[in-house]
């Protein structure tokens, strides 16, 4: 059994990337991480420490689920292989190195060379959100909507903006409820990026909103996206965001859905209803609990948003 059984099992794409197979039994595990919280994004991480005589080329892929009858059986998988990376050996000992505490991974004084795998899964209610106008052929919505027509695997290159993200989920510092927050923000950008990649869109943006092309708005934009997930528990109107990032309500709402492909508004419930599904199943707070903890000012409005969201009461999240 080799570790390209751990990712596919047909086709097989660390088959292709393998140059020395290895045995899985000769890898060993020196850190894993998953999350299977019913109605959320799923992931599972499982880093290996790199044996010498293993040679492989880093490698991703996109799988498609689909079953015409059962539109509930439907889902989306993204799965990595990457290396190049380490782990600190010291993390699980609660003696993480000063480098790797101060977020200097590459300088890490007790790395462990690895080969990482990570595994993915978007059902049809996390989709919705990127779908666009719809267009007779257009690929990416067939994808997105689950109407294409038949299940499929392809081969995704990794370009340099999914690589950026896959290294910062194996090496950000995060714990906790600010892991959870970061993770999930991370995953959707991912996913983005993965279908642009796929689809072999040009490596280098070309937005239609031509200020974006001045680094210094487009950093307002990518700013503006992390003080949103710092205040999910303090709703934080569009005026007050536009004058913490320096740029014009217009500018900002259009250039935040041209880089991330969602709107403001869709974007921060998105990662609000995401991050309350870990405190109630995860963390087992009450629906009270969450509530207060995400900014709203009753339970009801709580449970209202949360269903629209993913078509579930919260309490009907605990019973599953």
């Amino acid at each position: 059994m080799y570790i390209c059984s751990i990712m596919l099992e047909a086709p097989n794409i660390l088959d292709l990337a393998q140059k020395h197979p290895v045995m899985l039994n000769d890898l060993q595990v020196v850190h894993e991480r998953e999350r299977q919280t019913p109605g959320a994004v799923q992931y599972a991480f499982k880093r290996y420490s790199r044996v010498p005589q293993w040679s492989t080329e880093d490698m991703g892929m996109m799988v498609y689920h689909y079953k015409k009858n059962d539109p509930a059986a439907c889902y989306l998988e993204l799965r990595f292989c990457v290396t190049g990376n380490a782990y600190c050996k010291g993390k699980d000992a609660e003696k993480e190195c000063v480098n790797c505490k101060n977020g200097l991974v590459k300088a890490c004084t007790a790395k462990e060379e690895t080969v990482d795998v990570m595994n993915f899964t978007f059902l049809p209610e996390h989709l919705q959100q990127f779908v666009k106008t719809p267009r007779a052929g257009d690929f990416t919505n067939d994808v997105l909507c689950f109407k294409h027509p038949s299940s499929f695997s392809k081969a995704l290159p990794l370009c340099g903006r999914v690589r950026v993200i896959l290294e910062s989920l194996l090496d950000n510092t995060y714990t906790d409820s600010f892991e959870n927050i970061y993770i999930n923000a991370q995953t959707q950008m991912l996913l983005l990026y993965s279908l642009e990649c796929m689809l072999g869109n040009k490596e280098e943006e070309n937005f239609s909103c031509k200020f974006l092309a001045n680094d210094s708005d487009k950093e307002k934009i990518l700013k503006a996206r992390e003080i949103l997930l710092e205040h999910i528990g303090e709703p934080i109107t569009i005026k007050d965001l536009s004058r913490k990032v320096a740029i014009n309500e217009c500018y900002l709402k259009k250039g935040f859905k041209e880089v991330f492909g969602t709107t403001i508004f869709d974007f921060y419930q998105s990662q609000r209803m995401e991050h309350a599904k870990y405190l109630l199943y995860e963390k087992e707070l009450s629906v009270t609990e969450v509530s207060l903890m995400l900014g709203y000012s009753s339970i009801s409005h709580f449970s209202t948003a949360f269903k629209k969201h993913t078509g579930l009461k919260p309490c009907e999240l605990l019973l599953r």
